[in-house]
């Protein structure tokens, strides 16, 4: 099984991707989606939620998300601590459901790939990149958002150019390149190198 994991930056179009990959018949597992899912069935995550935050992190079964969003705003230490909470359950998780998956692909959907450290969950990393200005004009209309909010998000962010550097393979989605046609040419040359391994 080949563990492709993708990542991008706010509005790259790194959700599209990974429909087109799913259209294939490729299954994609959302970090995002799933750490919202593990915050409120987790008991680990809850624990350690309430032991951080206070009793008041959730109310009855329900995540408190004010109380979360007020606690991570106060200070930048607290993602990190909340983090360190929820991301090895995350990498777990993941590896738990790839166990479960008979398919000769799959994917990891991770804006965060490579700050979380789930670049090691993964066989290859793929990054959707798309100009600094298209990502923010999209964002923009997607969240009906300011430039300055968007421009915040995106400074709490890895750089594109540093991620280019780190990720094995790139797929460009500017609205004029052919996603089709890379996503093709990216699995033709996976399936290659797994066979020639």
């Amino acid at each position: 099984m080949i563990r492709i994991g993708i990542t991008g930056g706010i509005g790259s179009g790194k959700s599209y991707v990974c429909r087109l990959l799913q259209q294939r018949g490729i299954p994609v597992y959302s970090c995002d989606d799933e750490a919202k899912r593990l915050m409120q069935e987790s008991p680990f995550i809850r624990e350690q939620l309430c032991q951080l935050i206070g009793s008041d992190a959730y109310i009855g079964q329900e995540l408190n998300k004010p109380v979360i969003a007020q606690f991570l705003f106060a200070d930048s230490q607290h993602s990190t601590q909340v983090n360190q909470i929820i991301h090895p359950i995350v990498r777990k998780d993941f590896t738990e459901w790839t166990q479960r998956q008979n398919v000769p692909i799959v994917a990891q959907e991770s804006a965060i790939l490579f700050e979380a450290g789930f670049q090691d969950t993964v066989d290859v990393t793929l990054l959707v990149y798309a100009p600094h200005s298209l990502r923010l004009q999209r964002a923009m209309k997607r969240d009906h958002a300011t430039s300055e909010q968007i421009e915040a998000r995106m400074a709490q962010q890895m750089d594109e150019e540093e991620k280019r550097l780190r990720a094995d393979y790139c797929i460009l989605n500017d609205g004029t390149a052919n996603l089709d046609e890379q996503i093709e040419r990216l699995l033709t040359q996976l399936q290659k190198n797994q066979i020639a391994q």
